[in-house]
């Protein structure tokens, strides 16, 4: 039976989501699915269509 509001992560216990972030951070690549996946999809835009001028 679970607790409202009450959740306990074993990774961030053991320290692997702080670690995860630090290399994310460091490197600039992201380490999760949808992060990697909209960096390579901005990368392969890019790359057919070309730097384009976004609105500010």
């Amino acid at each position: 039976m679970k607790l409202p509001g009450l959740s306990f992560s074993w990774k961030r216990a053991v320290g692997i989501t702080a670690a995860k972030q630090k290399i994310a951070r460091a490197t600039g690549i992201p380490t999760t699915r949808q992060g990697l996946e909209r960096k390579v999809g901005a990368f392969v835009l890019n790359a057919i269509f070309g730097k384009r001028n976004r609105r500010r």
